[in-house]
């Protein structure tokens, strides 16, 4: 009996292993389509006949589809988990398959805002199906893996893509992007079990989204998670220009810089699929915290040589990397009725976190009083600070 249990087990964890393959590498195809647009904006931008004042506001309006997170991703609390991975994988897809379509500014508009509403429903719902079948002691490692989709993408994702423009034009990647998007769609429906029937007085949508904003630890936890992500957008922003006017570092240079950020990236997810379950989802957050406050104070001291900056950022993104994906898990079982929702919040608290640190990074970058990189790095620590506070407020293990 004892055999055949093992055998049982052995068969579980190798079916969850190839999910977990089939969602990093999903992931990994909406990613590179997410970071994508950022280094060849301009691009994009001259083979639609724009400027990129115009391409931008399209970018602004998929930026501000985050805060309705919540309300997209509620699919996988009331509908269920494959549903929601399902459908937001097929509008992520017939979205990048418009712009192949229809090579048009307003088509495009359109694809951006698409693609965006299929990955904020995909993600939570990848994350609450997780959570659903990993214990939360082992969670951390689980969701640190799928996190590996994110720096894949800069280092291989980004570079596959510039590879494919530059030989073929801006259109070149979508057709790919697309058709891999279609073989994503037909693995999740394959591979994934079938929803449970909902039943009778299961709770919905505005019964998940009241427990989310009324429960103290969740409001705590996400107000954590836009702190943070202010800290780190804060320096993001303007880092580049801080190290081109620095040191007067060529368009080369800078690239190289972007891959070491994709690099520490990858580190910090590394460190968390190795670290964060054994010690805690609330310690490692509070060691990334502080690590990360650390790092920006070295900003302050060693950013005055190449070498030194370099560094500093380096620890700066990998501090932060192995902050973010730590909260993840940790959010994942404040509200486990919730998951999706919960998980959904958080991605839209993100969102705002990132659009506060857009919205003063330029503002402190450019204060007389502390020229520099001296009030970005200042303000992430007070961030920071802050993010740590709200930590304090979470209760679990």
């Amino acid at each position: 009996m004892r055999q055949v249990a093992v055998a049982g087990s052995e068969k579980i964890k190798r079916k969850l292993n190839f999910q977990l393959s089939v969602f990093v590498i999903g992931r990994l195809i909406f990613n590179t389509f997410y970071r994508s647009i950022y280094p060849f904006l301009s691009v994009i931008a001259k083979g639609l006949g724009v400027d990129l004042q115009t391409i931008s506001y399209a970018i602004t309006v998929r930026s501000a589809i985050g805060v309705g997170g919540p309300f997209l991703a509620s699919v996988a609390d009331s509908k269920g988990r494959k549903t929601g991975m399902v459908v937001g994988t097929m509008i992520y897809t017939i979205a990048i398959c418009l712009i192949v379509i229809w090579p048009t500014f307003p088509v495009f508009f359109l694809t951006l805002s698409l693609a965006f509403i299929g990955y904020l429903i995909f993600v939570p719902s990848m994350q609450a199906y997780l959570g659903d079948q990993v214990p939360y002691e082992k969670r951390g490692r689980v969701l640190g893996i799928t996190e590996f989709s994110w720096s894949l993408s800069a280092i291989f994702g980004v570079s596959a893509v510039g590879l494919i423009i530059a030989r073929n034009g801006w259109l070149a990647p979508f057709p790919l992007i697309a058709f891999l998007g279609g073989l994503t769609v037909l693995a999740l429906i394959w591979m994934l079990p079938k929803d449970p029937a909902r039943q009778v007085g299961t709770t919905g949508f505005w019964s998940n989204f009241r427990a989310v904003f009324t429960y103290p630890p969740a409001i705590a936890a996400l107000v954590m998670a836009a702190l943070y992500t202010a800290a780190n957008e804060t320096v993001t922003l303007v880092y580049g220009v801080w190290v081109e006017q620095s040191f007067a570092l060529s368009i080369s240079f800078l690239g190289a810089t972007a891959l070491m950020i994709g690099i520490a990236e990858l580190g910090g997810e590394t460190l968390v699929t190795a670290f964060t379950d054994r010690i805690g989802k609330r310690k490692a957050i509070a060691i990334g915290l502080v690590g990360n406050c650390l790092s920006s104070l070295a900003l302050l001291f060693l950013g005055r040589w190449l070498a030194g900056a370099m560094i500093s950022l380096f620890l700066f993104y990998i501090t932060f990397e192995f902050t973010i994906v730590s909260g993840i898990p940790l959010v994942s079982e404040i509200l486990p009725g919730s998951r999706a929702t919960m998980l959904a919040s958080h991605m839209s608290l993100l969102a705002i976190g990132r659009a506060v640190g857009d919205l003063v990074a330029p503002w402190l970058f450019t204060w007389a009083i502390l020229p520099g990189i001296t009030a970005n790095a200042v303000a992430a620590i007070i961030f920071n600070l802050l993010a740590i506070i709200a930590l304090a407020q979470i209760k679990i293990p």
